[in-house]
């Protein structure tokens, strides 16, 4: 059998699905079933069965991959949906599957938390409202229980998913509304639970939709702060359409995300998002990134300056890469990262945005916002951004106040295929569409170019150009940019 995901294919003999020399989050889509229920699944389904036969022969209970909780909260969801949209499980399957949920229910991901945490919930409803009889029941409640406790948690008053990353956001959006349609199919079963967390979740849906579409980009693509990536959680119009066959209408956008911390400022042919975000739950950062006070800029539809994307979860140079402050659109100072990543999933000390402030004004959206992230340096430098849109421009000036001197780099990664001429302070650039711009700035020699690399999909990495300031001074400095559509 040959399986792809994250853009790797790999051919796995049947009755062997531990022996596999790939990543570990390869690993673990292997073990997901996603493909169960996939766009076209109806033309696989002889494969599928296959595969489900394969897994359940040669995955012996509580061995391998397969056997942790994640990968076996996704896996026992999929089945369900499988079975529940006209597929026959057979006997040792759905054998399996009870089996599954009671290794499940005995390792919940208490030390992790988080979306892990919320897709074990989701798991033990569904295998509650999926099965019959007490255990069953003891799995429904307390999978309700779970979700009781953790969706005001981890759904912010904005809308927004608590690990204030796109893509995870977009993930547990499609868990709330498979609830919302796998309760309402069981409507039958009287829980009082069920029906107390059912009448609220609509609402909280409504809310986590109008953020997403907030943090979306006219392409209709997310954007990538921390750990984001397309072609992992569903497009963001798919979640609507799913979202609307269930009945549920998003909240009117947001552009201020007070309790996420993000800006959406858009005016004109600019569509800027700002990031004045903590960089998660003080107890689980592991999707964070260094990216505080960075912006996404889109130009006309088109994606012009763009964070790095998630390419990978395995530690090493390019996990450190994508996650540290010089692969996204922000400033470094003396080398060091705004927050300490570190390892694959571990932030140390981190940023906290301070001095937050938006004006949203028709004709000028202006956001200001400081982070402490560098106090640790001596002379405790401060950087400072202020980001101002409007119809013929965005501006935009960065500030690290503070004692002592030291060396400031700014960091401007632009989409891949823009095309750009530099000339001392300005910088000509030219968008894939066509799109003449010119980038200028004060208080800065020059501007340097260099190439980067952008990481639109796991597994997937395209270069692209970068533009850069460097200024080594005594505080404070000040670096100014506006950037226009050519004449």
């Amino acid at each position: 059998m040959t399986f792809g995901f994250l853009n790797e294919s790999r051919r796995i003999p049947e009755g062997d699905w531990h022996a596999i020399e790939a990543s570990d989050l390869w690993r673990y889509n292997l073990h997901y079933f996603d493909d169960l229920n996939a766009s076209g699944a109806d033309s696989r389904r002889a494969w599928h069965q296959q595969a489900i036969d394969d897994w359940v022969r040669s995955n012996s209970p509580g061995t391998g991959t397969g056997w942790e909780p994640y990968p076996t909260s996704l896996r026992v969801v999929n089945w369900i949906k499988y079975s529940l949209g006209g597929q026959e499980l057979s006997a040792s399957a759905t054998q399996s599957l009870a089996t599954q949920v009671r290794a499940l229910r005995r390792r919940l991901e208490y030390h992790l938390l988080g979306n892990h945490l919320f897709a074990n919930a989701k798991a033990l409803v569904f295998a509650g409202l999926y099965f019959e009889g007490g255990e069953a029941d003891a799995w429904l409640n307390k999978g309700l229980s779970l979700l009781a406790r953790e969706i005001p948690e981890q759904i912010l008053a904005d809308g927004g998913q608590f690990e204030r990353t796109p893509m995870y956001h977009a993930l547990v959006l499609e868990d709330v509304l498979d609830l919302i349609n796998a309760m309402r199919t069981y409507s039958a079963r009287p829980f009082a639970a069920k029906e107390r967390l059912l009448s609220s979740m609509p609402a909280t849906a409504a809310r986590m939709l109008a953020w997403l579409e907030t943090m979306t980009h006219p392409d209709g693509e997310i954007a990538f702060f921390n750990d984001a990536a397309a072609g992992i959680a569903l497009q963001p119009s798919r979640l609507n359409d799913y979202a609307a066959a269930l009945g549920v209408k998003p909240q009117a956008r947001l552009h201020d995300l007070a309790s996420s911390g993000y800006v959406r400022l858009e005016e004109g042919p600019w569509c800027a998002l700002f990031d004045a975000a903590p960089v998660g739950p003080d107890y689980q950062p592991g999707h964070a990134h260094a990216d505080t006070l960075s912006f996404e800029l889109s130009v006309g539809g088109e994606r012009l300056i763009s964070n790095s994307g998630t390419s990978t979860y395995e530690q090493g140079a390019q996990r450190t890469f994508e996650r540290a402050t010089r692969a996204h659109n922000t400033v470094e100072i003396d080398g060091e990262d705004s927050s300490e990543v570190w390892a694959g999933f571990r932030v140390a000390r981190r940023a906290r945005p301070i001095d937050r402030a938006a004006d949203l004004v028709r004709g000028r959206a202006f956001v200001s916002c400081a982070h402490d992230g560098y106090a640790r340096l001596r002379g405790r430098p401060v950087h400072r951004r202020e980001l101002e849109v409007t119809l013929l421009a965005v501006r935009w000036t960065d500030r690290i106040e503070g004692g002592g001197t030291h060396r400031a780099r700014g960091f401007i990664p632009l989409h891949p295929g823009v095309a750009v001429q530099i000339d001392g302070t300005k910088a000509k650039l030219r968008t894939p569409g066509g799109k003449r711009l010119l980038l200028s700035s004060e208080g800065i020699n020059g501007f340097l170019l260099g190439e980067g690399s952008y990481a639109p999909e796991f597994g997937l990495r395209r270069p692209r150009p970068v533009l850069g300031w460097e200024i080594a001074a005594a505080l404070p400095m000040e670096a100014n940019f506006v950037l226009s559509v050519a004449a």
